[in-house]
């Protein structure tokens, strides 16, 4: 039994974010009808290499990462027949997701003022760069520039180098995680009220609600700066060269730190007033880091993740990508699946009575455009050929 099986959500989007956002909301069992342009489809299934499949299953990586658990059905919108299907179908739905500028769906009565009218029950969820209000919500929203824009991209990367970007779309995928919480809250209300609601996402204020800390910090008075992979308030907290790669340590407390001297051998350092307490530490980073490097030169990365996990001092290999996909206990866990030959990346949160699941692969472009117009509006052959020949789908 999955918990949102009862759940139909009409999928307007593209690329990362809202895509993402619906991919969570299928592995939690709801029926996600993607809709696509017809012969282009979501951008993202060109955004390649790399490739999986051959020929007419050929899929690009990016697509993959955000698609399963969906329904493609593709509609014209520039037709007036894929709007009015699209109005039809919105009427079978209690979710709609959409991430077009703001305004741009007003132009096809497909906007939430004109859809609640005739379906109260209608949640609506509309993700964008910087929101229905404010200044700049007319502008296009695209993650590295909230990245820098948003402030992330201030405080990565190395202390005398360069503002650096996340490695991953990482803005898109919270404001997918955003969006999926807030609409599992308005299904709440609706189930209490027989009530939907409107829910305005912005990658924007996304970015800004993950800084966290480090905002708090700035409000309290205190700029941040740029520590690499150190830690601004903990010490030693960030990684080392080892022998044969790169390991990091996170020493959370000055009981750590005597552990780590004691079983690496340099107790000198602990008997160092100045770095005996974690202030003492941070005050003195730029004297201790180079003497714990050319400590942890001394042995491989094994050797010192043994050694280190052996005396409960937190420690970890720094993993590339492909080791991480095969690391024992990210298999036990789940989180590489293989479906239909596929291999597919696993949902996060096990549920024990309502566990997520991979359903199905992500779809090819209109795999279901037939099937979803036949179940759902009850349209037969004739008229969905009648469709194609329109260019409606």
């Amino acid at each position: 039994m999955t918990v949102l099986n009862h759940i139909r959500v009409l999928d307007l989007s593209r690329i990362l974010a809202a895509p993402y956002c619906t991919q969570l909301l299928g592995d939690y069992g709801a029926e996600i009808i993607k809709i696509e342009q017809p012969d282009s489809g979501d951008g993202t299934r060109a955004w390649g290499p790399p490739w999986v499949g051959e020929g007419d299953a050929r899929q690009s990586a990016y697509f993959l990462s955000a698609n399963r658990n969906k329904k493609s059905v593709t509609v014209n919108m520039k037709s007036p027949a894929g709007i009015d299907l699209l109005k039809a179908l919105v009427g079978k739905c209690d979710v709609l997701i959409e991430n077009f500028l703001p305004g741009t769906l007003q132009r096809f009565g497909l906007d939430y003022e004109s859809l609640r009218a005739r379906q109260p029950g209608l949640i609506y969820c509309s993700i964008t760069g910087y929101g229905q209000t404010g200044p700049y919500k007319d502008r296009p929203g695209y993650d590295a520039m909230i990245q820098a824009q948003g402030g992330v991209m201030s405080i990565t990367g190395d202390a005398a180098g360069a503002p650096m970007k996340v490695g991953v779309a990482i803005v898109d995928i919270t404001s997918g995680l955003f969006a999926a919480n807030a609409i599992l809250a308005a299904l709440l209300h609706r189930e209490r009220t027989g009530q939907g609601q409107f829910i305005d996402v912005a990658l924007l204020d996304a970015q800004v609600a993950w800084l966290a800390n480090v905002a708090h910090n700035v409000l309290a008075g205190a700029p941040p700066k740029r520590y690499g992979n150190g830690h601004p308030s903990i010490v030693p907290y960030q990684s080392f060269q080892t022998a044969d790669g790169w390991l990091y340590v996170a020493v959370g407390n000055d009981a750590q730190f005597k552990r780590l001297c004691a079983c690496a051998n340099c107790m000198a350092l602990w008997d160092d007033a100045r770095f005996s307490t974690n202030p003492g530490r941070v005050t003195h980073r730029d004297t201790l880091i180079p003497q714990l490097q050319t400590l942890f030169m001394q042995r491989t990365t094994h050797d010192w993740d043994v050694l280190l996990q052996a005396n409960d001092i937190p420690v970890s290999p720094i993993n590339d990508v492909a080791q991480v996909l095969q690391d024992p206990h990210v298999l036990a866990r789940g989180m590489v699946q293989e479906i239909d030959g596929m291999r597919l990346l696993g949902p996060v949160a096990k549920l024990s009575a309502t566990p997520a699941a991979i359903q199905s692969t992500p779809p090819r472009l209109g795999q279901h455009t037939a099937q979803v117009l036949h179940e759902l509006l009850g349209k037969t052959d004739i008229q969905i050929d009648r469709l194609r020949d329109e260019r409606a789908i």
